[in-house]
This record gives structure tokens, sequence and C-alpha cells, in this order.
């Protein structure tokens, strides 16, 4: 039962980054909910079978108390509804933090989840490659068109999730032995980074800058033919992006220092302004989880832009010191860790913390999914410092020639740690 659970752990992360994509409406939900379904139909038992579970860390406690307090904030919600619907996906979303740890076993197996979110991030990008080319017409220009996304993905969405996808496969370019692999990794940079530049996201290009500049360290380092090759593709990207990309799509991004100076962040300063009232009526226990539109008097269409806001509104200030400590407890794993896997993950969790300031992503499995895979690397690094850095060698050493020996081989449940 295990080797099922993991099998569709890996599924799972591999649809995580385009799950809007393939929805099948209710009762099933999109492609990411139905798997999730069926991983934790086959980890109960699995873990049963076993008769023990991974003995958990604080960030684990930790994200249970955030669980059981938004919970609890059904006593005194003013939107029962909404609360009881974000209570279940809220469930399926944090989940995600146990499973990870429980059936990740290995530093092989880190690695393995990162080529899955890495490999979904290529679906995602490519999506929205596909979707710009068979929109972009002379009609939907005179449109006023500039934006594409993957279809039933936000642009801002889109933007995000890609992301968070640079400094991993910068990771595993550098650590991969394999050329498939590496090929996975290399090729996803500019594919990556023109589907940024089609959703015409601002925020998703300042965290794409974010990204892109903790790749750096990762290429240069030890990397040269690496630099050397992405030099000489410069020109290639740019070629794509001036046939591909509108003009209106640049005129869009060139307004970002006269928004950060003194726009209004694309009407988010009123709703945080509104967010800020609705705050101030109950800054303790908050209102209900996923009630801010309903506590703001926004339109139902609206969200908080915001993640520290939405969770001090739906959650009061309980909420927000329990998910403070929770991305205290990731920073604390990610400087456990050493070398380009530290590099990687501080940067994947800077751009995320960057995205949180314009977006609410609480709400979002790949929030949960980033601290599963740092809580996850920080154990690793205690339990096999050896073979973490023979799976990702460190910035001295040169990336093995050949898969390590032994490494991909999974231990049986009774080898597990408690």
């Amino acid at each position: 039962m295990r080797k099922i659970a993991w099998v569709l752990l890996l599924l799972f992360v591999f649809a995580v980054p385009w799950e809007y994509s393939l929805d099948l409406g209710e009762p099933l939900g999109n492609v990411a909910r139905i798997l999730g379904i069926l991983l934790l139909l086959a980890a109960v038992p699995a873990v049963l079978q076993g008769g023990r579970v991974r003995t958990w860390a604080p960030m684990q406690w930790m994200v249970l108390a955030l669980y059981l307090w938004l919970c609890l904030t059904l006593f005194w919600t003013i939107d029962a509804a909404a609360t009881l619907e974000k209570m279940r996906a809220f469930f399926q979303e944090m989940m995600i933090v146990w499973l990870v740890w429980e059936f990740a076993e290995t530093p092989a197996d880190l690695r393995t989840l990162l080529r899955a979110f890495v490999a979904g991030s290529w679906v995602l990008a490519a999506l929205t490659l596909v979707n710009a080319v068979s929109a972009v017409s002379p009609e939907a220009i005179a449109a006023g068109q500039i934006r594409f996304a993957a279809y039933g993905q936000d642009p801002n969405d889109v933007a995000r999730f890609l992301d968070l996808g640079f400094p991993l496969a910068c990771l595993l370019l550098r650590s991969e032995a394999r050329r498939p692999w590496r090929l996975l990794a290399a090729g996803y940079l500019p594919l990556g980074f023109l589907a940024v530049l089609l959703t015409a996201s601002r925020g998703g290009f300042l965290a794409a800058v974010v990204a892109l500049a903790g790749c750096i360290p990762l290429l240069a380092r030890g990397h040269g033919r690496a630099v050397l090759a992405a030099v000489f593709g410069l020109p290639a990207v740019a070629v794509a992006a001036w046939l591909l990309v509108p003009g209106a799509v640049f005129d869009r991004l060139a307004t970002i220092p006269a928004q950060l100076a003194g726009g209004d962040l694309n009407q988010r300063l009123n709703i945080w302004s509104a967010g800020w009232h609705a705050f101030r009526q109950a800054p303790l226990a908050g209102t209900g989880a996923g009630t801010f539109v309903s506590a703001a008097g926004l339109a139902p269409i609206d969200t908080a832009h915001n993640t520290a806001l939405s969770i001090l509104v739906s959650g009061g200030l309980c909420a927000l010191c329990l998910a403070a400590g929770i991305v205290t407890l990731a920073v604390c794993s990610v400087l456990a860790t050493s070398g380009p896997l530290r590099v990687a993950l501080a940067a994947a969790l800077l751009v995320w913390m960057v995205t949180a300031m314009v977006a609410t992503v609480e709400e979002s499995r790949t929030t949960w999914l980033l601290m599963a895979l740092i809580a996850l690397a920080g154990r690793l690094k205690a339990e096999n410092p050896r073979e973490l850095d023979q799976v990702f060698p460190s910035f001295d050493a040169p990336p093995a020639p050949r898969p390590v020996p032994g490494l991909a081989a999974r231990p049986t449940p009774s080898e597990d740690p408690a």
C-alpha cells in the first residue's frame, strides 16, 4: 500500500501546478482534488498496515493547530456556509504537509518530488503558450486581450506557480546526472519565463525576477557551461518573446515603477483598506474562515490580495501568529540545509513571500506543497546528511557522473524512522 500511496503522491504533486486546467465539475472537482482523495484513501490503510505514523515535527503540529483554529471559527463566523466550505478546502490543501512527511523517505525521494513539480510546471507553461498561440489574432489584440493563461487558470496564479519552479529547476539542472532530467530542468527556464510574460502579471514578473536572481548562484558556481549555454540561448528567448508576446504586455509591465511609487496597485489599496476596517471589528478571533469578502463588504469575485490580511480578517491575530510560526519553521528548515539545496529552497520561499504580499495564497495547494518540501529537506539533512549531499552536491563538488548506488532504493516500512 505504501508503494501505491507513493505513486499517487507523485501524480498529485505533478498535477498541482495545472490542476484547474482539468476540472470535471462537482462533485469530483479538478484533477489535483481527485488525486488527493485517492491519495488519502491509499495513505490511511498504508499507515494502518505499517502499524505506526512517522513522528511529527513542529511544522506538522503547527499546521494542524492552524487548521483546528480555522475550524473553531465556525462557532462565531459571520458566514457559516463559507466557513464550512473553507474547512473542507483547507483540509484538502494542508494534508499534503503530512503526506509528504510520511511517505517521502530518502533524499532521492525529495529529488523525485522536485522532478514531479517541475514536470507539472512544464505542463502549465506549455498550456499557457498553446492558449496564447491559439488566441493571438488581430481581432483579439484589437479587443484589448493581452493576458493569457492556461485554460481554467487565472493569469496571476499561473505566473505565481511558474515562478516557484525556476529555482527548483535550476537545482535539478546542477544536480541531475541523467540527460533527460537535465533537459527537463533546462528547458523549463525559457519556457516558463515566456509563459510568465504572457500572463502580463506585474506581481508575477517581479517574483520571476526574484526567482531568476536566486538561480544565478545555482548556475554560476562550478557550471561555466550552463552559464555559457544560457548566454547563447538569450537571443533565441528574445526572438520568441518578440514573436509571441504582444507589445501591450511590455507596456503593462512598464507601469510597475509607477504603481509601486504612487499607484493604487490595481485597486488593491482600496481592498486592503476595507480589509483592515473589517479586522478592527474582530481583531483577536476573526470573522470566520473564508469570510474576508463578506466582512470587508466586497464583491463576491474579489479576494484579499494579501495573505497576511486575509488570515487576520478570517482568523484574527491567533491565526496570524500560527501562520507566522509555520513560516518561521520553514525558514529554520531552509537554514538547516546547505549548499545548492539551501539556495534553491530559500529562493522558492522568498518568491512565495513576494507573491503572498499581493495575492491570497494560504488557500493554494502550492503553498502547502512548498512548506512540505522544505520541512522534508530539513528532516533529511538531520537524518541522512551524507546521502542528501550526494543527491544535491555542494558548490565545491561537481555533480555525480552517475546515480549513487542504493540511493534509489526505498526502505521498507519497518525501516522507517519513528
